[in-house]
């Protein structure tokens, strides 16, 4: 028996976790899939056909799927638990470039890829920036393994520094499509990945953490202000809730939103 638990759903990517109970050690049905996914093990393990080519696949061993494969499973050994992550055809030609040609579908899960994999389930809410961010190493990790051909390089390039700069404008200003990576980085012309990179290269920090920075900052303007609904603070800052909120504050002022209206108040006085 299978099932699926939606993780995070953008336009263009789709986490799920999947868990399995099959126990069956015969190959199943084949079955065609339309879609690019990576799909890694979480607990378990099973065996994958596609185009006659078996695999194993456990924690340290996923694979990537194509449109057009067939695929059929086994199970010997009992279910399984997986994240499978579905990228649009967009994101796909992005992160894997124009003439992508997959060279073998198999994955070796390191340390480095399980840690990625890791990350990207334990961001939580913070799905446009956090775990888009997260995602997209992940993604870079796994593709290199796989893809035949030239990937797009996340090298230097000269126009890094302006790169930053006019992201940093556009969230500052609050452009509507500074509310996710991805929209971000369409809107500066260039890859969600080297978007990412830049910023951390050239600020020594993380995109989401410089786009929360900037964030908390105006959530203690308002609380300066005289706010007092810190769930409406929230919600007009684009964060998922007010525990949201606190948390973030808390993790760049070492203090939650109420300490610092206490703590600024004193200061007044």
């Amino acid at each position: 028996m299978l099932s699926s638990t939606t993780v995070a759903r953008r336009d263009d990517f789709t986490i799920s976790a999947v868990t399995c109970r099959d126990d069956h050690r015969g190959w199943a049905a084949e079955s065609a899939r339309e879609d690019y996914r990576i799909v890694l093990v979480r607990r378990g393990r099973f065996r994958r056909r596609a185009n006659g080519v078996a695999a194993y696949v456990d924690p340290s061993m996923g694979y990537v799927g194509v449109p057009g494969e067939g695929e059929e499973f086994a199970h010997p050994s009992g279910g399984d638990s997986c994240t499978s992550i579905q990228v649009g055809a967009a994101l796909w030609t992005v992160m894997a470039g124009d003439d992508a040609v997959l060279g073998r579908s198999a994955i070796y899960v390191d340390a480095g890829l399980d840690l990625a994999h890791r990350r990207v389930l334990a961001c939580g809410l913070d799905i446009d920036f956090a775990m888009a961010e997260q995602l997209l190493g992940l993604l870079s990790g796994a593709l290199r393994q796989v893809v035949s051909g030239t990937m797009p390089s996340p090298e230097r390039e000269s126009g890094e520094l302006r790169l930053v700069a006019t992201a940093c404008e556009a969230i500052g200003a609050g452009h509507p499509a500074s509310g996710d990576l991805l929209s971000l980085a369409a809107l500066l012309g260039v890859s969600p990945y080297r978007l990412s990179r830049a910023f951390s290269r050239r600020l020594g920090v993380s995109l989401t953490h410089y786009r929360n920075r900037v964030r908390v900052g105006r959530a203690l303007d308002l609380i300066e202000e005289g706010a007092t609904g810190l769930a409406a603070v929230a919600a007009q800052l684009g964060f998922a809730d007010q525990a949201h909120l606190g948390r973030t504050v808390k993790q760049h002022y070492g203090h939650t939103p109420t300490a610092l209206k206490r703590l600024l108040a004193q200061s007044d006085g």
